[in-house]
């Protein structure tokens, strides 16, 4: 298999390993800070808005990277072995005649994992805002367009799919946010 610093001359193969390297390092140190990594993020953000309310265009610019976020939280938020599949089997299962093969027990505790995990979603998220935020620059990007419509369009589709995301959640009795390590009375025995 070709490596991308076979192709490149030695000077920038080396100067790209070394930025890989530093960028990696970078990533493994900011994994322990949740909140500042989450306030970086937020940040991006609230300068893209800005930019983009200040600067009265590139509203699809802005629209793209809401749909984005939207598709990497509902990511976030599903499970990564989809309940509803593994119901489906089940029943194709009952179905062949096959119910007493090796069926798993509803009651058991399964640890929820998540499709995409909380570290990537930041990093996908940060990426994109930073991305947004350097074509909110770009005169080609700034596609005139009626924004009311573009928001009204986001609104409904926001509201829809978490609408089917949260009744996916309540039929297969699942919550995808940790509500804490549970807490006892110290008097109770």
């Amino acid at each position: 298999m070709d490596n991308i610093t076979d192709r490149l001359p030695s000077i920038w193969g080396e100067k790209y390993v070394r930025s890989r390297a530093s960028y990696q390092k970078l990533l493994d140190q900011s994994t322990p800070h949740l909140y500042a990594r989450w306030a970086l993020c937020y940040v991006l953000v609230f300068v893209f808005l800005l930019r983009i309310f200040f600067s009265e265009g590139w509203y699809v610019v802005c629209y793209t990277h809401a749909i984005y976020m939207l598709s990497l939280f509902l990511q976030f938020l599903s499970p990564k072995f989809d309940p509803s599949l593994e119901q489906q089997q089940q029943d194709e299962m009952v179905e062949d005649g096959l119910q007493g093969v090796d069926i798993e027990d509803n009651d058991e505790f399964r640890p929820f994992i998540r499709r995409l995990p909380e570290f990537k979603f930041w990093i996908k998220a940060t990426q994109a805002s930073l991305l947004a935020l350097i074509c909110s620059f770009i005169p080609l990007l700034d596609i005139p367009v009626f924004w009311p419509i573009l928001l009204m369009y986001f609104v409904v589709l926001f509201s829809l799919t978490m609408k089917r995301q949260i009744q996916h959640m309540i039929k297969y009795h699942y919550i995808p946010f940790d509500l804490g390590k549970a807490k006892y009375n110290k008097g109770a025995k």
